[in-house]
């Protein structure tokens, strides 16, 4: 039997999406008895809620078999309160059925569905359904699909190479060619997302199922899996025994029982390793075990107790993060005698087949909260609760789920060393793009800090949910970047660290600027033409913004809004008063952005971030063999290690800088003149033979001309290369050696380096040089060939040049920064600069002096020594030609 695929299908809330389930699996001879929603019969709602409710809650799989291929169908939820399902199964998929409803069409969540599939990258096929209810005609139903999804939307049903040759242009010679456009070619352009098939029936008369199922099986989404173990978790759940399952994807080598499968850290190290007991292949409630699963087929494990959804084991990375995110938050009530920390062991157990419920334990108030997606999945919350663990449960003060974030960067300390106890941990806190997240990583040399302390410093940072000092709210969309940390070779434990980390991240939070985000919602109002007046003035009253209504047909009329999560919490019910039934709201999560009324939400809260004793911002120090705490904002004139801010201090006052720009020249050791080195050169070559320069060009000293001061504003949207002179100059063995001998000389080799480099990739180089302990500088910036030499005024570095440079080109230009100084690395990366060290700087310049030499040599000018300036021009000529060569 031939390998198969695994298809899933998709759709909004009663569109058909299992209806087309059980005609696929009744046409295809895996089920004798086709089984309807209505009658609570379906094959794939397993589930007592889902055949009460006539919805699909969990996903399912179910196996059919078709022109002696195999076929793995996996049924999603289609009511927005369970869309984090589906979007977990996405990411096992071979290629997705849209299924769409041809009496409603296109709603908020099917378009919610196709961005989805777009970053998952599946390949699309789509069902219009229920066309034996829909009085139009399908050219009207086909062009309302490529207007709201996608032009390359092809009628499948009725084929035509013609439209399908439009969406490409190797499709289109082909047609030209041949009258069509072979069948390879058009499961090219479906792997790769550029044609979308589209089929018309009725799944409930079995109407233009066949057709879709011939296309299912023709497709061959053509991937290649690595040897080398790994697989995909994307479902967590317990049998009715009890058992824990590992629903998975094999993505590469083969899974056998008793094999071995890890998790592993960014770093490679393993977190856990476990055996898989058993193997399982399930299709609906049935499951048959296997003795082992080839890379490209889901699987069931049982014996794995850590797993969670989004791994990725052995090979296989981490997925990436849920795009869906809930909105709302409610206190949990427990309506009988059940303890409070079995109620938290149970739901702990839910959370981990359900991960954005995200269960929180408040101590001081000895209450449970849990995020909800809506009222629909509280009430199946509360039933499974009931059903599998026998706990009577409620909800009360449902809340928006309110973010903070930070306006700009800040440096936080967080030292913890009470008796016989020590550590001490910098973090650089900066704010990200909307909807990044929190992103980590270390800027410290593992010279300063050793790499088990760092990774342990890592572990804390991601272990617990760090709140804001705003409203207690979680914080998001930042950056936290280890900038310094130290431990005690023998007082030094595990939980010193997470004590100083915690307490580094709050102290930065209480001296930055914090901002308050709430969520919006991207709501899809359909009303009646009488009530669209309302609508609209609500929509006003509540801060959000829509579009111009849309015919929905008849007298009802569809309003697309982005509105606050918190000024909607309801109106859907109140929709459905005021039209009398007849109007529904529909609403989806956007984006978490800055809070409209947030000096309202702060008081209401009332919050107080001193008060809160699980999240303190003090330190603890030890004095006279005692610790004492020390004030969050007196901890910076406390701590043992210097901030960002000192190091800069620090430079400018080091000994011996007054020398790094000197008035004039400085001498080398060696004076002799041009008569003598020639004599000491004829002896040299006599005795060893000629000497050949290592220098790729011959040095020239062409005068410095004054250029005007340089401003971000110059190179918008360019890309321009900061480097810092000295940095570089004593970072390069070569320029090092000849800086001990004459500075001016490095100097002079490192400015003619980087006019090669900028002349060949065509950047615009900005290189600094410390002034700032010349006496009555002012600073200069000087145009030498094709780059900018700047020397900095008196009192100022060439760090905060870059910093105060990077920091106003922030969003300007595309920035990039040649220093190997590891504080000036983490700001500059903080003002949004890319960074480079010294060293892959080097192998940079390497690479472009060595194009240089195969551009001489092409021309046969290799015995040649031109000066550096001709050897520019010539290689800017040729990059030149090349540009205006392309079309």
């Amino acid at each position: 039997m031939a390998k198969g695929n695994i298809i899933g299908l998709a759709a909004h809330v009663d569109a058909g999406k299992t209806t087309l389930s059980e005609s696929l699996l009744y046409l295809s001879g895996a089920v004798r008895r086709q089984g309807r929603v209505d009658h609570g019969d379906a094959f794939l709602d397993t589930e007592q809620m889902e055949k009460e409710r006539g919805i699909t809650i969990f996903s399912k799989q179910a196996i059919l078999t078709w022109k002696k291929k195999e076929i793995t169908l996996m049924d999603t939820p289609g009511h927005t309160d369970f869309s984090g399902e589906t979007e977990r199964v996405m990411s096992v998929l071979d290629g997705c059925v849209l299924v769409i409803s041809a009496v409603d069409g296109v709603q908020s969540h099917t378009r919610t569905l196709w961005k989805l599939l777009a970053q998952f990258e599946i390949p699309v096929f789509l069902f219009v359904n229920k066309t034996d209810r829909f009085q139009g005609d399908k050219e009207t139903l086909l062009q309302n699909l490529q207007k709201q999804l996608s032009d390359n939307i092809i009628d499948f049903t009725d084929l035509d190479h013609e439209k399908i040759a439009l969406c490409d242009e190797v499709a289109l010679d082909y047609f030209l060619k041949d009258g069509k456009v072979p069948d390879y070619r058009i499961q090219q352009l479906i792997r790769s997302r550029r044609l979308f098939p589209c089929y018309f029936g009725a799944a409930l008369k079995n109407e233009g199922v066949e057709t879709l199922l011939e296309a299912l099986v023709n497709f061959d989404p053509a991937r290649e899996y690595p040897s080398d173990f790994g697989a995909r978790v994307y479902k967590v759940a317990r049998d009715a025994q009890g058992a824990r399952l590992t629903f998975l994807k094999v993505t590469g080598g083969e899974l056998k029982v008793r094999d071995l499968l890890s998790l592993k850290d960014e770093n490679g190290e393993v977190l856990w390793a476990e055996k898989a007991a058993e193997l399982r292949k399930y299709s609906g409630a049935r499951y048959t075990a296997v003795p082992s699963a080839e890379a490209g087929a889901l699987c069931c494990v049982v014996g794995l107790s850590k797993t969670a959804p989004g791994d990725g084991l052995g090979a296989e990375s981490r997925g990436r993060e849920a795009i869906i995110q809930p909105c709302y938050s409610c206190r949990l009530v427990i309506r009988d005698h059940t303890d409070i920390h079995h109620a938290l062991d149970y739901l702990r157990t839910l959370e981990e087949e359900e991960p954005l419920m995200r269960v929180e334990y408040i101590e001081q108030k000895r209450e449970i909260h849990i995020q909800s997606m809506g009222d629909v999945y509280l009430e199946v919350l509360k039933r499974q609760c009931k059903d599998r663990f026998g706990m009577d449960i409620d909800f009360a003060d449902e809340s928006v789920l309110y973010r903070e974030t930070i306006a700009g960067p800040v440096e936080g300390v967080g030292h913890y060393e009470p008796l016989r106890h020590y550590a001490e941990v910098h973090l650089l806190l900066s704010p990200g793009k909307r909807g990044s997240g929190l992103r980590f990583d270390s800027a410290v040399p593992l010279d300063d800090l050793a790499l088990n302390w760092q990774r342990l410093i890592m572990t804390h940072l991601r272990e617990k949910v760090h709140v804001g000092v705003l409203t207690g709210s979680p914080i998001t969309d930042m950056k936290i970047s280890i900038v310094a940390g130290r431990a005690h070779l023998k007082h030094t434990e595990g939980g010193d660290f997470r004590q100083a980390t915690y307490r580094a991240i709050r102290q930065g939070l209480m001296k930055a600027e914090s901002v308050l985000l709430e969520p919006y919602l991207n709501l899809e109002l359909t009303v009646p033409q009488d009530n669209l007046g309302r609508a609209m003035n609500d929509l006003t009253a509540m801060g959000g913004e829509f579009d111009a209504p849309e015919n929905a047909g008849g007298d009802l009329l569809t309003l697309r809004a982005l509105a606050p999560a918190s000024k909607c919490a309801s109106y859907g019910k109140q929709v459905s008063i005021y039209t009398k039934g007849r109007g529904r709201m529909n609403a989806e999560f956007a984006a978490y952005l800055p809070c409209a009324d947030a000096a309202a939400v702060i008081a209401a809260r009332g919050y107080n971030p001193l008060g809160d004793l699980f999240n303190s911002p003090d330190s603890i120090f030890c004095s006279h063999g005692a610790g004492f705490e020390v004030p969050w904002d007196q901890v910076d004139s406390y701590a043992h290690l210097p901030l960002l801010k000192e190091i800069k201090e620090q430079r400018s006052l080091e000994p011996g800088a007054a020398d790094s720009v000197p008035k004039t020249p400085v001498r080398a050791a060696y004076q002799g003149t041009a008569k003598e080195d020639e004599e000491l050169m004829a002896i040299f070559e006599r005795t060893y033979g000629p000497v050949k320069s290592r220098q790729l060009f011959a040095p020239v000293k062409p005068a410095l001309t004054t250029a005007a001061p340089v401003t971000p504003g110059d190179f918008s949207q360019r890309e321009i290369l900061l480097v810092d002179g000295y940095n570089i100059i004593f970072a390069w063995d070569e320029l090092k050696k000849l800086s001990q001998e004459n500075l001016q000389a490095a100097r002079q080799q490192l400015m003619d380096i980087l006019c090669n480099y900028s002349g060949v990739t065509g950047k615009d180089v900005i290189l600094v040089f410390d002034a700032y302990r010349v006496p009555g500088g002012a600073g200069s910036v000087e145009k030498y060939l094709n780059i900018f030499v700047v020397y900095t005024k008196e009192a100022q570095t060439a760090d905060a040049f870059i910093e105060k440079t990077t920091y106003e080109a922030k969003g300007a230009a595309r920035i990039r920064v040649a220093t190997s100084d590891g504080p000036e690395q983490a700001i500059v990366l903080g003002n949004q600069a890319l960074r480079v060290s010294a060293r892959e700087f080097g192998r940079e310049v390497e690479n472009v002096q060595g194009s240089i030499a195969a551009f001489l040599e092409k021309n046969n000018r290799v015995h040649a020594t031109p000066s550096m300036e001709t050897a520019y021009k010539q290689a800017w000529r040729e990059k030149k030609q090349g540009q205006e060569a392309k079309p």
